[in-house]
Order: structure tokens, then C-alpha cells, then sequence
């Protein structure tokens, strides 16, 4: 297991930990809130700090499964790929990027000031760099069970997000943080090839 890789997957599962036991307020300090609002009972609402705070918080134990699931057999390739100094920023770049992206369409179109958790838009990042770097690589699908292509796995998982964001199918998801993971992992690449060049 790469070093990178297993501390984002060991600080996700404790931190759902914490958050099972429930002595601490981390969904009203540490989720992402909107910047217009303020938490619950007086909470502090918006802060610089959730921007990433958010990525280890999880609304559910499928959630945290479905997440570290994907990080784990996506991560550790990409991690050994970039190295995990670079592989870190990455990550971090999705993040960030996911939490910029949906502050703003949600800021834009309006609706009830909840708060976003979940490494979403990390995974997703990694994954459309799984995508670029191992385009012949089979990925099974979980629902239905069909092996694809990774290339072909990172576009339609893009458009299916692209489509329940744009039609507001499968609510309470944050679709467009997921698509803005992707954005910032894109950029990120970019960069990348931008400096061995």
C-alpha cells in the first residue's frame, strides 16, 4: 500500500469513527456549508478550513464504503505513478476544486443551505487520472457487473454525473463537486505535462 493512499484511507475510517460516537460537533464546524448561511444551533456556517475538512467526513457507512473502495483500487496505482509527494497535491487540488466548484453552482441555482461531506471529489479526481494514465485497464462495474474499459469507465461515470447535476435526478448527491474533482485532477495533469515539457 503506498504511504498516501493508506493514510487518506485510515483517516477517513477514523474520523466516521468520531462521528459514530458522536461527542464531537465535526458536521457543524468541519462539513462544507455554504457561504451565506450559518450552521445549525448557532453553528459558525462557512469557514476556509472546509474547503478540505469536508473530504473526511461521511453521511453514512455505504458512503465511507463506496469512497475508500475506490480510492483504494484506483489510488494505488496513480500514487506509485505521480509519487506520493505529487499524488498528495493532487488529491487535495480535486478537493479543493469539488468543494469551489459546488459552492458556486449550488450558490447559483439556489436551494436549501445544507451541508456536503464525503472524499467524493478526491476519488474522483484519482479516477479520471486512472482514466488518462491506464485507459485499457478493466474496471467491473458493481451495478450491473460489466467489465469496461477505464477510459471508457471515467467517461460514462462524467456524463452520468453531468446528467443527474443538469436534471436534478438522484438529489441529496453532490454531482457537481464530483465533476469538479475531476476539473481540478484535469488541471492538475495539465500541469504536470506542462513542466516536463
Amino acid at each position: 500500500m503506498p504511504p498516501v493512499t493508506g493514510a487518506l484511507l485510515a483517516a477517513n475510517v477514523l474520523v466516521f469513527m468520531l462521528q459514530l460516537a458522536g461527542g464531537l460537533p465535526l458536521v457543524e464546524h468541519f462539513a462544507l456549508w455554504p457561504p451565506a448561511t450559518s450552521g445549525p444551533r448557532g453553528g459558525p456556517g462557512f469557514e476556509l478550513w472546509q474547503l478540505v475538512s469536508y473530504s473526511f467526513l461521511h453521511g453514512s457507512l455505504l458512503h465511507l464504503m463506496f469512497n475508500m473502495l475506490a480510492l483504494y483500487t484506483f489510488g494505488r496505482d496513480v500514487e506509485r505513478l505521480f509519487g506520493s509527494r505529487w499524488y498528495l497535491q493532487f488529491y487535495f487540488a480535486s478537493v479543493v476544486a469539488a468543494a469551489l466548484s459546488h459552492l458556486v453552482v449550488t450558490g447559483w441555482m439556489g436551494g436549501a443551505p445544507l451541508p456536503t461531506v464525503g472524499a467524493s471529489g478526491g476519488v474522483y479526481g484519482v479516477l479520471l487520472a486512472y482514466g488518462i494514465y491506464f485507459p485499457r485497464r478493466t474496471v467491473l462495474l458493481l451495478f450491473p457487473p460489466i467489465p469496461l474499459p477505464a477510459r471508457v469507465f471515467v467517461v460514462l461515470f462524467a456524463a452520468l454525473e453531468l446528467y443527474f447535476g443538469v436534471t436534478g435526478t438522484a438529489s441529496g448527491v453532490a454531482h457537481f463537486a464530483h465533476l469538479g474533482g475531476m476539473l481540478g485532477g484535469w488541471l492538475m495533469i495539465r500541469s504536470r505535462r506542462r513542466r516536463r515539457t
